[in-house]
């Protein structure tokens, strides 16, 4: 027997608010949770974009807040700008009849306004960490009265690097508050942050996009970092393929990827969070209609992301947590279609198909690139189809054939003429050259990057003294991931709270990169940079043990 909203316990004003909204009946999720959190519970959910989750907190929030009080009692927290403008309007909708009044804060805005409100008095904000922090230490936002908080897609709030600034958040809050926590994924840094600011949370956990396993077949080719680009050209134009959801690992990934696809012929979009919401939806729509045959997005982009008929998905960076690539490859083989999955992977990261194949229970196979050889004859049969197709159609080809018996009657062969209009026609394929793609060999790639790396910081390179004073320290990251020596310093100096003159030589390379700090300082930077993200991707820092 289903559960209806009339009998979770909301006020009759919340209760039509839902009903003038058109909610029918309480998704999984709302069913399962606003009972406990109307009833002051501590909730854990797992849950995606998507399945009603902002219902299913907004609601008690708004039950619990007391309208008019001229305080904050209500908070929720979201990774991007979009989401925070999305909760903020979904929660002021269900809220009007309670004369609730609702804040959305977030960069990019400023900040007069945002003050002004909160000075006014506002009942829930709903915000990004960043700016929050910022309101909170210019002593404009006070949290000392508050009830409820939310962390809203918290797995993606942690990847971007937000945990001080959520910790700094949760400090200025009261203790017996009631805290809810939602997340698409459950890795061990969610359950940490839940173990150490929540009250015996209660666990829900709500089904989303599951792998159909019969129905999507996945694949993974063994390429370098510096040839995916190649790679992922060569794999649209074999497969013929019509829609591909395309995972990059960052915001300025996407945008980078999607350009340089469509210098290539590809009709190519990218999604993220820095994107307008009207921007977003014509994206969508464009996507949806087949005028974009490539979409490039983030995880974080792609939440609640529905589209039928996606071919391929292919994650051109992997993911860090397992769970991503599940909800990932989810997106094709729907609806009794069947779909393909393929993944990009340096030989370094070849280990983590193991882990994938053992998270899923499935067989991951590894697949050798088309070759150039057969991206021309694709290309060939591909013209050819095309070409007959044209020919039967029942348009009139009348001036054409005028034009040929004309200059065959001028003593012109006529396969000399039609093998000049084919090339003619293929001119703009011959300006997307084939670019070449190096052949790599797992263990042999492996062995020999790892004696590379040995080598740079004992024999190899002659090796630049450091100042009186200072400590190196490694990043496993470089000049081929895009990063920037104002990145590092800005990272650690904000993140360690020590000055930027404690931080003292940046050296790049092509994919590591040292840096000098004060020695006083180092023990305190290896310490506070566990969990380090630049640029989207997890990076390690290590004494310099040369």
């Amino acid at each position: 027997m289903s559960t209806t909203f009339d009998q979770l316990g909301l006020r009759p004003e919340l209760l039509q608010a839902a009903i003038d909204l058109g909610f029918q009946e309480p998704t999984p999720i709302q069913a399962q949770t606003i009972p406990l959190l109307l009833d002051g519970r501590d909730v854990l959910g797992q849950a995606q974009t998507g399945t009603g989750k902002t219902a299913a907190f907004g609601l008690p929030m708004l039950q619990h807040v007391d309208p008019g009080l001229g305080a904050v009692q209500g908070l929720v927290l979201a990774p991007t700008r979009e989401l925070a403008n999305q909760v903020a309007s979904a929660i002021h909708d269900l809220g009007q009849r309670r004369g609730a009044r609702i804040l959305p804060i977030y960069g990019g805005q400023p900040y007069g306004r945002q003050i002004s409100r909160l000075r006014r008095g506002v009942d829930i904000v709903v915000g990004t960490p960043g700016r929050l922090v910022d309101l909170l230490r210019r002593e404009v936002l006070d949290l000392s009265e508050l009830r409820m908080l939310v962390l809203d897609e918290a797995d993606e709030m942690l990847s971007m690097g937000f945990f001080e600034d959520i910790e700094t958040i949760l400090g200025a809050t009261p203790g017996e508050r009631q805290t809810a926590l939602f997340s698409a994924t459950l890795p061990d840094r969610v359950h940490r942050l839940a173990e150490r600011y929540m009250r015996d949370p209660q666990a829900v956990a709500i089904g989303g996009e599951q792998l159909a396993v019969d129905s999507v077949q996945q694949r993974y080719h063994l390429v370098r970092r510096a040839d995916k680009l190649a790679a992922i050209t060569r794999l649209l134009i074999l497969d013929e393929v019509q829609t591909a959801l395309v995972f990059a690992r960052t915001r300025a990934g996407t945008d980078e990827l999607a350009t340089a696809l469509g210098q290539r012929g590809f009709a190519s979009e990218a999604l993220h969070g820095d994107l307008p919401q009207n921007t977003r939806e014509s994206i969508l729509r464009r996507f949806r209609s087949g005028q974009t045959a490539v979409l490039v997005a983030t995880d974080v982009a792609a939440r609640g992301l529905h589209v039928d008929g996606i071919s391929h998905v292919i994650n051109y960076d992997l993911p860090d947590d397992p769970e991503y690539y599940v909800h990932r490859i989810g997106r094709t083989g729907r609806a009794g279609e069947k779909g393909i999955a393929i993944s990009l992977v340096t030989p370094q990261e070849a280990w983590r198909i193991r882990r994938l194949e053992r998270f899923g229970g499935q067989s991951i196979s590894r697949s050798e690139l088309p070759t150039i050889s057969a991206i021309r004859q694709q290309r060939e049969a591909l013209f050819v189809r095309r070409l007959v197709a044209e020919s039967e159609q029942q348009e009139d080809l009348s001036a054409e054939r005028k034009m040929l018996a004309s200059l065959a009657k001028s003593g012109r062969d006529p396969l000399d003429l039609a093998a000049a209009a084919i090339r003619l026609a293929r001119a703009q394929e011959r300006e997307l050259p084939i670019e070449e793609i190096a052949p790599v060999h797992p263990h042999h790639e492996r062995r020999r990057s790892t004696r590379q790396r040995t080598t740079r910081h004992t024999h190899g390179r002659p090796r630049r003294p450091r100042e009186a004073g200072m400590v190196r320290l490694v990043l496993d990251i470089g000049r081929e991931d895009g990063l920037r020596p104002a990145e590092v310093v800005g990272s650690i100096a904000g993140t360690c709270n020590i000055p930027g003159q404690s931080i003292g030589a940046i050296r790049m390379h092509r994919n590591w990169a040292t840096v000098d700090v004060r020695e006083q300082h180092a023990g305190n930077v290896l310490n506070k940079m566990k969990g380090w993200r630049l640029r989207g991707r997890p990076v390690h820092l290590r004494p310099d043990e040369g």
